[in-house]
């Protein structure tokens, strides 16, 4: 299990800038027009945790693996894309079957970067955007549901489930996001929606792209983004495209001091996988040993034989216990012995729920 996020936004509002800062690959052409992006860009990045740097370091492994994100980014979406302007709608299946959806949105004036529209409103763009994927959605459903009429003629199953069909149809025909459908977390609504993979079902982080000045404080175009998505309980996330690149090459000591002297905490690739794991209820609980170190991407609530069957599903099977260490007593003891002589090891069964950073074996048998 893993982080996957599909990148929309805009032509020329910086996302694919934001794509190759974040990646530290330049395979995302990037330029001061519009379309510059005309097929998905895909890359799969390591997700940045020094937890397991350190657990790495104290056991000399000869591998760290680290849990990982999938980046899509895709063509700009403009307005009437549904309708065959532009090209990012030719691309939207790229991004069905990912997680979450970072909307980049341009939030910082400056004359030398045109703009699809001619000016700076990134609520604007982002209703643009979600009218876009409203519509994509809407011509995907209307496409199936001919052949779920035909089929519901010959199985009362399918029957049963076309109502509900008809009803998303309407609903996303009127214009509002599938997450809102009131038939959403009925049993048949979960299993639509697991089927059907509407892009305005995904959950939604919108990304402020902002100049350097904008780093120390919200403007006033970044706190109408985040008025907006406090509304629909969304989070954001301010980033300069610009800094991000000016990181690549760094090493961690030259990046923690760059960041310092702008005031950022975070790179823009942390912000996005912190806000992108807590919104999709992710946690990661890391495994350690000479040959390998290892981060592994569960949902926050899995049980041990859960969490165990993501390494492999022999070990949920003939799951027996689970060795346990928080990560915090792991490096303060200096750890697994020190641990286990402090009493501070705990064996753990099949109810146990899994927290962020356990330092975990499994015993099984199969």
């Amino acid at each position: 299990m893993g982080l996957s996020v599909g990148i929309v936004g805009l032509p020329n509002v910086g996302k694919s800038t934001i794509f190759n800062a974040l990646t530290r690959a330049q395979n995302a052409e990037s330029a001061n027009y519009p379309f510059c992006t005309i097929e998905p860009n895909k890359a799969v990045v390591p997700v940045p945790d020094p937890r397991l740097d350190k657990l790495a370091a104290m056991a000399k492994s000869q591998k760290t693996i680290h849990a990982t994100v999938d980046f899509v980014d895709i063509a700009g979406l403009v307005r009437g894309a549904s309708q065959g302007e532009g090209l990012g709608n030719k691309f939207l299946a790229n991004i069905r079957e990912t997680d979450a959806i970072l909307e980049v949105v341009r939030c910082f004036e400056d004359d030398n970067v045109v703009h699809v529209d001619g000016s700076i409103d990134p609520v604007r763009d982002i209703e643009v955007i979600e009218t876009e994927l409203v519509l994509a959605d809407f011509q995907m459903l209307e496409n199936r549901l001919g052949r779920i009429q035909k089929q519901a003629r010959a199985d009362k199953a399918v029957a049963a489930q076309l109502p509900l069909y008809e009803a998303l149809l309407a609903h996303l025909g009127s214009g509002r996001m599938a997450h809102a459908f009131p038939d959403r977390q009925t049993e048949a609504g979960r299993r639509a929606f697991k089927e059907l993979q509407l892009l305005t079902d995904k959950p939604v982080i919108y990304c402020c792209n902002v100049d350097e000045a904008g780093l120390a404080g919200d403007n006033a175009l970044v706190q109408a983004v985040r008025d907006y998505a406090a509304k629909g309980g969304a989070d954001v996330v301010k980033i300069c495209a610009k800094m991000e690149e000016d990181l690549n090459g760094m090493s961690d000591e030259e990046r923690a001091e760059f960041l310092k002297e702008y005031g950022v905490q975070e790179s823009g690739l942390d912000q996005i996988v912190h806000t992108g794991y807590r919104t999709l209820g992710l946690i990661s609980y890391l495994t350690q040993g000479p040959k390998e170190s290892r981060a592994w991407t569960i949902r926050r609530g899995d049980t041990a034989p859960r969490a165990a069957g993501v390494i492999h599903t022999d070990f949920e099977r003939g799951f027996i216990r689970a060795q346990v260490i928080a990560y915090d007593d792991f490096i303060a003891k200096g750890g697994e012995a020190a641990c286990r002589e402090a009493g501070l090891l705990r064996t753990e069964g099949k109810e146990y729920v899994v927290q962020d950073g356990d330092v975990i074996e499994f015993l099984f048998n199969v």
